[in-house]
């Protein structure tokens, strides 16, 4: 899958047909010894906290992006939870109230980034 310079290409090409496979799973080249530790390190399947189901090696990205598990902060006390819980804890969290520093009204947590524009 590379170029190779044209005087080289017979020479690579034998050596590659002996010593390189393609991986069916992502279509890699790998060499022969290393196929059967390859598949078994990047393609079994595990299972996330979440029960889902993946390859081993798209559990990180799984794990940080999509896994409705992933810890997130909460955007008004920071406290971390789960993302699959993050709507709910946020539309109660951000319905507490706190005194505005200026007019002395109590603002929803939801809307004090905005309430400046609207204070006095």
């Amino acid at each position: 899958k590379k170029d190779i310079p044209a005087v080289n290409f017979l020479i690579h090409e034998i050596h590659c047909r002996r010593n390189i496979e393609i991986c069916p799973y992502c279509s890699d080249s790998i060499p022969k010894s290393e196929m059967k530790n390859h598949i078994e390190s990047e393609h079994v399947q595990v299972t996330c906290k979440c029960r889902m189901k993946i390859e081993n090696s798209l559990l990180k990205d799984h794990e940080e992006s999509a896994c409705p598990l992933r810890p997130v902060l909460c955007q008004f006390c920071d406290i971390p939870l789960a993302f699959n819980k993050l709507q709910e804890h946020e539309s109660y969290c951000g319905a507490r109230t706190e005194p505005c520093g200026n007019c002395g009204r109590n603002v929803l947590l939801r809307e004090l980034k905005e309430h400046p524009r609207v204070c006095g």
